[in-house]
């Protein structure tokens, strides 16, 4: 014998009470993730938890803002610009100075909203850092300058050097990112994610690039990584890292390279396992006019962490290398 189901179970406006309470909770979770507040924001002048770099820490202002600096090597010498990745400091690269700085004038600086520098809470993008670096070299009267860096830095090497092409003689771009299609509509859509809760997700995710698998110091650079976000961390903070990690994605760096007028060294790792980074960077090297690409063979996307010597011996030899001997040079 059946059994009767009552009619109030089965009624439409049970029945239509459903979808509404899925996207109900839909909209609560993106309004969490969206909106839920980063920490207050400590803004440190200096490291204090984790390593600071042994080299003369300096402060200017460019814009407006604080911008933490280190500056090495003789005063009359060529200027090399070393430019950190994304939402990293100084002392990611701070090792490659001393010797740079036996014939070269070395700067690095963190970039506002990274590192030591001020944190403003302000709609981040590149071509904002691209003015950053060039104000810096105005405000320590640089006219021109080499410039490289490595991951982000790479990325804003061609693309500062693209819009600023008087400001620079030659460029040093290592791993860099944006060597893939322009994906506007996937940058639109982080918007809807971009909040302090998912930054940590995201941020975990990326470090998975950073090192290869068998490094032994792998696990000890991650973990450093990670404190140094603990300590400078804040809602200026988040809206750099959702800011420029959503610009890189909108835009194309295949767009960028055939305006690109000076001679470039390109260096990549075989190991980096950055998504397109090996297909973007062979298509770099066909769009760049002046280009040269150079493959290590061992490195991953952190080439300074993982080959600092052969980095340093490349660099070297491209800026010591008469202009005939440049790629594309006459």
């Amino acid at each position: 014998m059946e059994q009767a189901v009552p009619a109030e179970a089965t009624s439409p406006g049970k029945k239509r009470r459903w979808p509404r309470i899925v996207v109900l909770l839909l909209v609560l979770t993106w309004v969490v993730v969206r909106f839920w507040p980063a920490p207050a924001d400590a803004d440190p002048l200096r490291p204090a938890k984790v390593r600071a770099t042994s080299l003369e820490q300096r402060t200017l202002t460019v814009q407006g803002w604080r911008v933490r600096y280190i500056d090495e090597g003789p005063r009359d010498a060529e200027v090399l610009i070393l430019l950190p990745g994304h939402t990293s400091r100084i002392e990611e690269i701070d090792h490659l100075v001393a010797p740079l700085a036996e014939s070269l004038r070395v700067i690095i600086f963190d970039f506002p909203g990274s590192g030591y520098s001020e944190k403003p809470v302000i709609s981040y993008d590149l071509a904002l850092y691209e003015e950053i670096i060039v104000g810096v070299m105005d405000s320590l009267q640089i006219a021109r300058a080499h410039l490289g860096g490595g991951s982000l830095g790479g990325n804003l090497v061609f693309s500062t050097a693209a819009r600023f092409p008087e400001r620079f003689v030659r460029l040093l771009p290592w791993a860099p990112g944006s060597a893939w299609p322009a994906s506007p509509w996937i940058a639109r859509a982080g918007w809807l994610i971009a909040g302090y809760l998912p930054f940590g997700w995201m941020a975990d995710y990326q470090s998975t690039f950073w090192y290869a698998e068998d490094d032994p110091l792998r696990q000890t650079r991650i973990d450093e990584t990670f404190a140094y976000y603990d300590e400078v961390g804040g809602p200026g903070f988040t809206a750099m890292y959702w800011g420029i990690a959503l610009d890189t994605v909108r835009r194309s760096l295949f767009d960028v390279a055939p305006r690109v007028p000076h001679p470039t060294l390109l260096c990549w790792g075989e190991h980096d396992a950055t998504p397109y980074m090996t297909e973007g960077v062979a298509r770099l090297g066909e769009l760049l006019p002046r280009g040269e690409v150079v493959r290590f063979d061992d490195a991953p996307h952190a080439i300074a962490n993982a080959e600092p010597e052969l980095l340093l011996q490349r660099i070297r030899e491209f800026l010591s290398r008469p202009e005939e001997e440049l790629p594309g040079g006459r």
